[in-house]
């Protein structure tokens, strides 16, 4: 595979990161807009938010198989697709206004998410073996840069009053223009179960919820998760309600998280050379556990507000460096990936109607606190990261290419 092709892979899977981003900011700078249309408590709204928990959850646990037996090609442009649609559906719900379908719309989102989740993270580690170096925080910088993005024109509509409903239409149009491009730089075959895999070799196979190192990786990604999910569901409505900004400036604040998540990303491989997952992923639990710790217990506005850079530079690396590591665990990594991801949509799943519960009888403040314990956990766990020591980012050149269809043979435990 030549430089120019990988290049152009490379702008394809970035741009399917970048997507999602803007589109989830949009309606996430919009949720004080939405909430306030819905008419609904913070409870309430923590439960509109649990369709985006189940759609993910069942794109993830669908997407492993499909990715074994289809490959990821197929798989990233069907949850590609799915994300326009959600737009339209939760900017209709909102109108009407209709709870039910505001989470019927978050519901498709989420299944376009998960559904890509694992497609995306299998196609970027094969960049990763192909490149030789670190792809991974690069691709997911796409995503924080699309929230910025998104975050950045969702301010300025809630600004001037922009209807809720034309703003994610345009959201909706601007991702479909782009999926055609987009889908023509991903190869097929990647991901897609080989022949020479027998079954007997998959019965002998260890299952992997017996890999103890892998579920350190799991709970690590469910901890850093938790911390970047928190923000994107809740942190519009935490500062205005918690900290007392009105809904323009709450919005400001998302974009401040979002700009350091993009930071992180993007500047993740420089530091993943130098020091290695395992302190690279400690280092980024210290500074999202300082982060949290100010924008809770902080009365100052401003500093509250600053915090969320050091909140979102910790949570940034979470997410990728654990699926790199994980697809770098052992063998199977398709499986492993899938197995992963699923664990840390369990944050989503658990973690939209949990802090809205917690947020509804003590203040979303307070609720906050449950994620710095995971956070503050995950900072013990992250040597589990480190998968050949200090240095190691998981990439070497001799490892399979993506022409070799077998080089992702497994599916699903």
């Amino acid at each position: 595979m030549t430089e120019r092709t990988v290049d152009r892979r490379r702008t394809a899977l970035f741009l399917f990161f970048f997507l999602p981003g803007i589109a989830m900011s949009s309606w996430i700078t919009r949720t004080p807009d939405i909430r306030d249309q819905l008419e609904v408590s913070t409870a309430q709204m923590g439960l509109v938010l649990f369709g985006l928990s189940v759609g993910s959850m069942s794109g993830l646990l669908c997407s492993g198989r499909l990715v074994s037996r289809f490959g990821t090609r197929p798989v990233i442009g069907f949850g590609a697709l799915l994300i326009p649609v959600s737009m339209l559906v939760i900017g209709a719900g909102a109108t009407v206004p209709s709870p039910p379908l505001v989470a019927v719309g978050l519901c498709v989102f989420g299944i376009g998410m998960g559904a890509g989740e694992v497609a995306l993270n299998v196609d970027g580690a094969d960049v990763e073996r192909t490149a030789g170096k670190a792809v991974l925080p690069l691709l997911h910088g796409g995503f924080s840069l699309g929230t910025v993005v998104g975050g950045l024109l969702g301010m300025a509509a809630t600004a001037v009053a922009f209807p809720v409903h034309w703003h994610l239409v345009a959201a909706a149009l601007v991702a479909t223009a782009v999926l055609p491009y987009a889908l023509a730089g991903v190869p097929s075959g990647v991901g897609r179960r080989g022949a020479r895999q027998t079954p007997d070799a998959e019965r002998g196979s260890a299952p992997l919820w017996r890999d103890r190192r892998l579920l350190l990786i799991g709970a690590i990604i469910l901890a850093m998760a938790l911390a970047e999910g928190a923000a994107n569901d809740w942190l519009p409505l935490l500062m205005v309600d918690g900290h007392g900004l009105d809904a323009t400036v709450g919005s400001l604040v998302y974009v401040g998280f979002a700009a350091a998540m993009t930071v992180g990303r993007f500047s993740g491989e420089f530091f993943l050379e130098r020091f290695g997952r395992g302190t690279v992923m400690r280092a980024s639990a210290v500074s999202g556990a300082l982060g949290l710790v100010l924008v809770i217990f902080s009365d100052n506005v401003v500093v509250a507000s600053a915090a969320v850079l050091f909140w979102g530079l910790g949570a940034s690396l979470g997410f990728p460096v654990a699926m790199s590591a994980a697809g770098d665990s052992g063998p199977d990594p398709t499986a492993r990936v899938s197995l992963v991801a699923t664990i840390g949509y369990t944050a989503f799943l658990v973690g939209p109607p949990g802090l809205g519960f917690l947020g509804d009888h003590y203040g979303l403040r307070p609720a906050m606190t449950l994620v710095l314990a995971f956070v503050v956990v995950a900072a013990f766990l992250a040597p589990a990261a480190d998968a050949r020591g200090r240095g190691s980012t998981a990439v070497h050149k001799e490892a399979p290419r993506c022409e070799d269809s077998d080089a992702f043979p497994a599916q699903l435990p």
